[in-house]
């Protein structure tokens, strides 16, 4: 599985399924933030997508490799 980039749109709502919940917004990047303490940033740009690199931070921030995060987004089209 190669991981390629997404839409924010997707990894917010692959987020949420993760139990993440949007604490504030400050620009266009997004704060969310689980119950655990666990704590992420999405940008949200129009037309743009998220890149692998920062793909693979969000995934390390939220606790998991870049392959389970990569399948999470991708169980959810």
């Amino acid at each position: 599985m190669q991981l390629r980039p997404v839409p924010a749109r997707r990894v917010l709502r692959a987020l949420r399924k993760l139990g993440f919940r949007v604490v504030r917004t400050r620009g266009s990047h997004v704060i969310l933030k689980r119950e655990d303490g666990c704590l992420t940033v999405v940008p949200v740009h129009a037309r743009e997508e998220i890149g692998r690199g920062l793909l693979g931070k969000i995934a390390y921030d939220v606790g998991l490799s870049t392959r389970e995060f990569f399948e999470v987004i991708e169980k959810d089209p």
